[in-house]
């Protein structure tokens, strides 16, 4: 198998997660030496391989993570492989020149990743949306000292340790404790429940005539503000747009910088100038 597959490989644990584990586990750790000289070869050479080999020997650090959110009943591999696209955030962003290991900086987008997850798919109904409400998601489940509803006690240790009001730490609670209902009825029910079903009485108003017409007026009206937005631009301004985003085969900056005999830097330029004035023109319309 080549460089490229192991790599890949690597990063998607799949279904035998104890040969993941055996895997990313046999990979070398890096000496303090060797990671310093493959950080600054990635960040003032974009090097790749370096990049490869900074991320494979730090997959075994993911999956050290991963396991400390096994109480959450989410597959074990998908943590993994979320925390991995952490990791490589962190690889990519990673400036050697700050003066720490790349562990230390990795951990928190490795975090941030599997947080993400985590909150994403624990419950149907999100338990928490702000920052604030995130932290007190994963602290409270860390800090509960019993499996049943909090004392009034611990409620307040907890609200003193996080900085909240202990009402604030009883509605997280509920929100912790409530479970999802099913949509449609169970198998099992029998006609004189299986009514209560929310299949039952939620209204699917996707095809609904005034909606379907709504929202075909909407986008002619969107589509008409688009054409005239682009006719006030000048030529190149307008093919610049044109040849970046409304064509299957979409130009880079380069090639345009190569049509017009500019630098790329001042393509970028012109497609935001012209995103702007597109934007605003249909704003204005709109309004």
């Amino acid at each position: 198998m080549n460089t490229a597959l192991q790599s890949i490989d690597a990063l998607s644990p799949g279904a035998n997660l104890e040969a993941y584990l055996a895997r990313v586990n046999s990979v070398p750790v890096l000496s303090i030496a060797e990671e310093r000289e493959l950080t600054t070869m990635l960040h003032y050479e974009e090097d790749l391989e370096a990049a490869r080999r900074l991320i494979m020997s730090h997959l075994r650090f993911v999956a050290h993570i991963a396991k400390s959110y096994s109480g959450y009943g989410l597959n074990q591999g998908d943590l993994i492989q979320e925390g991995n696209v952490g990791l490589m955030k962190a690889v990519k962003r990673f400036d050697p020149a700050v003066g720490v290991r790349l562990v230390s900086f990795a951990v928190h987008w490795i975090k941030a990743e599997m947080h993400e997850f985590i909150l994403r798919n624990w419950r149907i109904v999100k338990v928490a949306t702000t920052k604030a409400q995130r932290k007190m998601f994963f602290n409270l489940r860390s800090s509960k000292k019993k499996l049943g509803w909090l004392s009034q006690a611990e409620a307040k240790d907890i609200a003193e340790a996080l900085g909240v009001e202990s009402k604030t730490v009883f509605e997280m609670e509920g929100r912790l404790q409530a479970r999802d209902a099913a949509f449609d009825a169970g198998a099992d029910e029998d006609d004189e429940t299986a009514y209560k079903a929310p299949a039952h009485y939620l209204e699917d108003q996707r095809f609904d005539p005034a909606v379907v017409v709504e929202n075909t007026i909407h986008e002619q009206q969107a589509s008409t503000s688009l054409h005239m937005a682009l006719a006030n631009l000048d030529e190149r301004s307008r093919d610049i747009l044109q040849q970046r985003w409304l064509t299957d085969d979409k130009a880079t900056l380069h090639e345009l910088a190569a049509e017009y005999d500019v630098s790329a830097e001042r393509i970028r330029q012109l497609e935001k100038n012209a995103m702007k004035k597109v934007r605003d023109a249909m704003e204005a319309e709109a309004g």
